[in-house]
């Protein structure tokens, strides 16, 4: 039997790392910690100190925090967590928490402030020190505390799992299929449907859409997994809203079909993303209790609302204006006579239509209902999950946004809660998705798009 010999020890000591956890780790996702393998995973006791101030709430984030308060609370027993703790796991890995935030080179003095970020960086160097033979890394959700701590010759990266990998190549829902003989585009008019195969589709995804060509003859269809066949579609108009293009078209006919219970519509600023979920909910208004349309609360520079003057309802209305406006717009397509702009009217009155912050309908039940969320870009993949997870009986979800358009310091166009979903739900025969991306606001709308 081969010794091992200390250099070997050495070696093998040296490929494990220890990962350094920032607090919007944790709050982006509670089970982090038992997400780096075999690696040993350190905890700045500032971390500890920042999850007590988000603990207490009813937001995503409190609930992240005490879960991994739980976690940590789980894992020590009996053990003081200044001492390598086992993660439970088969892989060996161990985690401990960092008492000692006084470092030589002080992160505070550097950057000339005290703050709790440069205690993590601190936390950080002091590992770097103790552990010689092992590879430090702070894993932060926040791009500008990678930075610095690159500046102090820290390495460090984001948190990857669950992460998309090819955002550019995230599934668009539809697909234009050209040089198909002519006889397969007039079946599709003369019946209605033609089978998969007829256009080359062996494997074809549950309610993919589809535009087939013939030099200047097409036909817009989609797949039907209950009846197995490419069915063409029509064009429909929803509460006089004319869709504008073939993606339009799709985004209606997902909105409009019963067999479909969750939607995701993604696209840039203008390509009616809101205004077509909204008309195309009221259409079908009739199956439902409720329309819900809510948005996530995502204040500017980052600072909570509480700043804002007025009561609750003056802080919220800059946010919720938005939907007003999609809603007004559909509103205005009438006379104000006219038996549909009433019916809108009362629909709010009677709260049947509710626009409200996405907060405000935490542990409600969505049953028979159809709800709205706008802006889903800013949620979490958890959030998206909690909002899922608490659909009844006849509830159908519409997801809408720009996974380019974050407004929130802690995700991007990878990590985001709408990327996630359209990457891992994209063949299941209860869900549709279309990628919208021919602006249709207004030819300047466009230009800016484009060329800015």
């Amino acid at each position: 039997m081969p010794v091992k010999t200390s250099s070997m020890i050495k070696k093998k000591s040296a490929e494990k790392k220890i990962f350094v956890l920032d607090t919007s780790v944790i709050l982006y996702n509670h089970d982090a910690i038992s997400s780096f393998e075999d690696n040993d995973v350190a905890i700045p006791i500032t971390v500890l100190e920042e999850l007590d101030d988000f603990k207490k709430g009813n937001d995503t984030i409190n609930f992240e925090a005490r879960e991994f308060i739980r976690i940590m609370d789980k894992l020590s027993s009996r053990s003081t967590l200044t001492k390598w703790i086992s993660l439970g796991g088969s892989k060996g890995g161990k985690f401990k928490v960092v008492m000692n935030e006084q470092s030589d080179l002080d992160a505070n003095t550097v950057f000339g402030e005290m703050k709790p970020d440069h205690w993590i960086l601190n936390a950080a160097l002091v590992m770097m020190k103790e552990n010689p033979g092992k590879k430090v890394v702070l894993v932060s959700k926040d791009i500008n505390l990678r930075l610095k701590a690159k500046a102090l010759n820290i390495s460090s990266e984001d948190f990857l799992t669950g992460k998309v990998k090819d955002v550019e190549g995230l599934y668009a829902g539809k697909t234009t299929v050209e040089g198909l003989d002519k006889t397969i585009i007039d079946l599709m008019y003369e019946t209605g449907f033609c089978l998969p195969e007829d256009i080359g589709i062996r494997n074809p995804i549950p309610n993919h859409y589809f535009i087939l060509k013939n030099g200047k003859s097409s036909v817009l269809a989609f797949y039907n997994p209950v009846t197995e066949r490419i069915e063409k579609i029509e064009k429909h108009s929803c509460y006089k809203i004319t869709p504008r293009n073939a993606e339009q078209v799709f985004a209606f006919h997902a909105i409009l079909n019963p067999d479909v219970k969750l939607v995701t519509l993604q696209g840039i600023a203008g390509t009616g993303k809101t205004l077509l979920a909204l008309s195309g909910s009221l259409e079908q208004k009739k199956y439902f209790k409720q329309i819900y349309l809510a948005r996530p609360i995502v204040p500017l520079s980052n600072k909570d609302i509480g700043y804002l003057p007025g009561d609750i309802k003056s802080k919220l209305d800059p946010y919720m204006q938005p939907l007003w406006d999609n809603l007004k717009f559909i509103q205005n397509q009438y006379n104000e006579k006219d038996k549909e702009y009433k019916v809108i009217q009362e629909a709010v009155e009677n709260e049947k239509l509710v626009i409200t912050p996405l907060a405000y309908i935490r542990g409600r039940s969505i049953s028979n209902v159809c709800f709205i969320v706008d802006e889903a870009q800013n949620l979490t993949p958890h959030e998206i999950k909690t909002i899922i997870t608490r659909a009844g009986e006849n509830t159908k979800i519409i997801f809408t946004g720009d996974i380019h358009q974050i407004d929130t310091p802690y995700l991007d166009a990878q990590s985001n809660g709408l990327s996630t979903l359209i990457d891992k739900i994209k063949h299941h025969p209860l869900y549709a998705h279309i990628k919208l991306e021919k602006g249709e606001r207004s030819d300047l709308a466009n230009l800016a798009n484009e060329m800015l």
